[in-house]
């Protein structure tokens, strides 16, 4: 009962609640985001969401602050991200502060408070069916993977979470055990990014890494992202 229709309810009503609330912030954010990311200070990307009827995930657009600039080097490509993200930049993420404009996601019901956090359309097309069994619910803004490691786990636990949140059955209680734990690890600034690194892995590349795909499949899974994209 909670899953299929107050769990929905309890999302518009917090998220609304929330933008009134923080519209103030959010104000100063954008401002702010202009003048230090000289233009548009939202960045948008398309993300897998729930399943459709017809078994295949709908590609939303994830609201977010911009963290980094679009910086190029002589030959037009765009400089590495440590070379992308400033300190404005690093302070948003490292205070989740960049996911604010995301409360707009979960008002349009792209996305909910809690669930599987959504990834990036290239990263699900290198998912087995199973792990792609995580796009049968709404993704969340946080869920369980994110308070229990965030970035700093493997991306198979990640993926383990987000069907152990499914499968053990999705509760109000379990729910405001996410959120409360969020709120701590938010106040921590913990987990924010993978130790050593500015900007997490894609699922592919960490693929590739761990020697568990070839060169010709990581090309085939990269093409049919980019179809899927319509790029």
């Amino acid at each position: 009962m909670y899953a299929k229709f107050f769990k929905r309810l309890i999302d518009i009503i917090l998220s609304v609640t929330a933008l009134i609330v923080l519209s103030p912030v959010l104000l100063i954010l954008t401002v702010v985001g202009v003048i230090a990311m000289k233009g548009n200070p939202f960045f948008l990307q398309p993300r897998p969401g729930k399943k459709g009827k017809d078994g295949k995930e709908k590609i939303f657009k994830l609201i977010k602050f911009r963290t980094m600039s679009n910086a190029k080097d002589k030959d037009g490509n765009l400089l590495p991200d440590d070379q992308r993200l400033g300190k404005y930049g690093a302070f948003l993420r490292s205070t989740s502060l960049d996911e604010l404009p995301s409360l707009a996601n979960i008002a349009l019901a792209h996305i909910s408070i809690v669930g599987p956090r959504p990834q990036l359309v290239r990263d699900m097309t290198f998912m087995t069916e199973e792990q792609r069994r995580r796009h049968n619910v709404r993704p969340g803004l946080t869920g369980l993977a994110q308070v229990n490691g965030r970035n700093n786990i493997t991306w198979e636990r990640k993926f383990e979470y987000d069907l152990q949140y499914i499968d053990n059955g999705i509760t109000f209680l379990g729910d405001m055990k996410i959120i409360f734990q969020t709120v701590g690890k938010v106040l921590k600034r913990s987990d924010t990014v993978r130790e050593g690194t500015v900007s997490d892995m894609d699922f592919g590349d960490w693929l590739m890494m761990q020697g568990k795909v070839d060169q010709e499949t990581y090309e085939k899974k990269q093409e049919e992202a980019r179809e899927l994209l319509g790029v």
